[in-house]
């Protein structure tokens, strides 16, 4: 049995599995933020829980925001903040008694995706979250990418690439930097422009239910957000070269990009043909808990 754990900021959710993939058990529980403490007793709960109801002890991962120093394993760059300067692992180890895997949980989206999702026999995955956020991960023949610097895959704090007039000025990202592609294409992004262009305050729901009814600034609003994301991903193509990019995250449910992007994307792409495809996940919000879990499947 595997048991996957996704920490998010506003709740976390735990997923048994056994070896076919098939869910056994599923329980989530509000994130108690702001106290590290209280996030590793809710963690400890929810799995001692899930193995007491099936009568069977299981291998933990984790899938959370940010990840672990090279330096001294303690969490960094995470948006739930409480988590910063600790060391996650090691604690929840000495909690559970058992050896945990952790992974950013972009790459466990990716990793889900992969191993039994929309990207399933794929050899390279590129997994992309847009969403409140912007993130990546990069799994690679069933494993994921961590990279030396533990970075691989942030996507999203990279400058746009080829800005046009359209992307000027570019906006000042939380990490303290400005034009990041997450500035651009995540879902309060995708409203922010519209709100810069059509001084009307909508969401990224009500902007692609407008311009499927034939508002025009909702309309161009969408073509713009497609050209970023078109040059965005061409950048990730002409680096990885993957044979599939999956798109999670809320913004990932507007039908329309998987037939624009990629017209628009091989102007940008150094190649004479590409053939990457771009996916619709297969698990939706389930991803990151699923890929959670499968940080075992690889030994």
């Amino acid at each position: 049995m595997r048991l996957g754990v996704d920490l998010g900021g506003s709740k976390i959710e735990l997923v048994a599995l056994d070896d076919g993939g098939q869910v056994l058990l599923r329980r989530r529980r509000p994130t108690p933020r702001g106290s590290y403490h209280g996030t590793l007793a809710a963690i400890g709960e929810l799995v001692a829980a899930a193995e007491h109801d099936l009568g069977q002890r299981g291998s933990v991962g984790v899938g959370m925001p940010g990840a672990e120093s090279t330096v001294d394993g303690k969490v960094k760059n995470a948006n739930s903040t409480w988590l910063i300067g600790h060391a996650l692992r090691n604690d929840l180890q000495d909690l559970l008694q058992r050896e945990v895997r952790l992974a950013n949980d972009a790459n466990c989206f990716a990793l889900s995706e992969a191993t039994d999702g929309a990207a399933k026999g794929a050899e390279t995955v590129f997994g992309v979250i847009l969403g409140t956020g912007v993130g990546g991960g990069l799994v690679v023949r069933g494993r994921v990418l961590t990279g030396t610097n533990r970075i691989a895959g942030e996507w999203g704090h990279n400058a746009l690439p080829l800005p046009d007039e359209e992307d000027q000025p570019p906006p000042r990202c939380y990490c303290g930097r400005r034009g990041c592609i997450e500035t651009w294409l995540s879902g309060p992004a995708l409203a922010a422009d519209h709100l810069r262009h059509a001084g009307v305050a909508l969401t990224a729901v009500e902007i692609d239910s407008r311009a499927s009814s034939g508002d025009a600034a909702c309309e161009a609003t969408l073509q713009r957000y497609e050209r970023r994301l078109a040059k965005a991903l061409a950048m990730v193509v002409n680096i990885v070269d993957p044979d599939s990019i999956v798109l999670g995250g809320g913004l990932s449910n507007i039908d329309r990009f998987y037939r624009s992007v990629p017209r628009l994307w091989h102007r940008h792409v150094f190649s004479d043909v590409v053939q990457t495809q771009l996916l619709r996940n297969r698990h939706g919000d389930s991803s990151g808990v699923r890929g959670a879990a499968w940080l075992w499947s690889a030994d």
